[in-house]
């Protein structure tokens, strides 16, 4: 049986993504992150497996950095593993 992911969601400044994008991805139970601008519309969507770690997501960081320098404000939606 499929278990529906856990979701939670960030309004954050633009400067502030890619700090807390890191710190996402060190807590390791996260599906996918999904970052959106203001208006809500999809800017760009990562989906994260176990494992995932070093020279992997270096373009991930990189995205994020220039999505940050463009953005002013944004969300960031996680989807992370269901316990149940």
């Amino acid at each position: 049986m499929l278990k529906k992911p856990k979701t939670e969601t960030f309004n954050i400044k633009g400067d502030e993504l890619l700090k807390k994008f890191k710190e996402l991805v060190r807590e390791g139970n996260i599906r996918k992150i999904i970052i959106k601008n203001k208006e809500g519309k999809t800017l760009v969507e990562f989906p994260l497996t176990v494992g995932v770690v070093g020279a992997v997501l270096v373009p991930a960081f990189a995205a994020v950095g220039t999505i940050a320098a463009l953005v002013t404000e944004c969300s960031i939606t996680v989807e992370r593993e269901s316990k149940n």
